[in-house]
């Protein structure tokens, strides 16, 4: 197993390496998925994270093992670019890879962050929904990534975790494998919300929040997010549908 742990962990090295060694057998699960898996861990009185990924394909596995940067590795070094850049993220511990001649599993391991709620809540089921303050901050901060030219590709309802704070709101960005660094034109800026809120209303609070910050105009603004949101949920509507007819013929 190779594996890397951040100098403020390298004392419980050998724990966190016992940890994810039986992350299978032992642990809490807290989030389960059809590609991932969460876990927490108890280490030394605190609680931490583990995202287990899947194993890939074969060609993945290739891929992984000789030409690319495993997910987990990335999200370790992404987590600490962000924290760099004065973005919070869950502190991140290490990460492990399975290398053989081909590659297999991957861990990220972080500290586990107690939150009030993600940003999923305030577009649905929740007490939070339709928060002007609360989506207008949400907002602010996205402007703020740009503004340092971090592209957070995979910016969805489940990926921001929110505390709130008397004065205020702090949003921590997790699943960071998928992230790019450098300067974003407009449509990719706006693009950037096409899989948040699809509700007309969020979204216009959002667009007047990010060209408050921007200086952008404002109905440009909406505008333009507003049509990234419809395509996006076009072609997530047709995707679903192809799926259908697909087990539909399977049968």
């Amino acid at each position: 197993m190779n594996y890397h742990i951040a100098p403020t962990y390298k004392d419980k090295e050998n724990q966190i390496v016992d940890i994810v060694t039986h992350f299978e057998s032992q642990g809490k699960k807290f989030d389960e998925r059809n590609r991932n898996s969460l876990k927490l861990f108890e280490l030394d009185g605190e609680t931490i994270n583990i995202k287990s990924f899947k194993v890939p394909n074969l060609i993945n596995k290739i891929a992984y093992r000789y030409f690319r940067t495993s997910k987990a590795r990335r999200s370790f070094e992404y987590a600490n670019r962000l924290l760099e850049n004065d973005v919070l993220t869950p502190e991140p511990i290490g990460y492990f890879e399975e290398r053989g001649l081909f590659f297999g599993r991957s861990y990220y391991v972080s500290k586990h962050l107690t939150y009030d709620l993600t940003y999923r809540e305030l577009i649905r089921d929740s007490e939070y929904v339709g928060d002007k303050d609360l989506l207008s901050a949400f907002a602010k901060f996205t402007y703020g990534l740009h503004q340092k030219n971090i592209h957070f590709l995979d910016h969805s309802p489940g990926n921001t975790l929110i505390v709130i704070k008397d004065d205020g709101y702090d949003f921590y960005l997790v699943d960071l494998n998928r992230m790019e660094f450098g300067p974003m034109d407009f449509k990719t800026r706006m693009s950037n919300f096409r899989r948040l809120s699809a509700v007309e209303s969020q979204v216009k609070i959002t667009a007047d929040a990010y060209a408050n910050a921007s200086g952008d105009d404002k109905e440009v603004v909406f505008k333009a997010m507003w049509q990234e949101v419809q395509d996006f949920q076009k072609g997530f509507h047709r995707k679903k549908r192809w799926k259908k007819k697909l087990k539909f013929w399977k049968r």
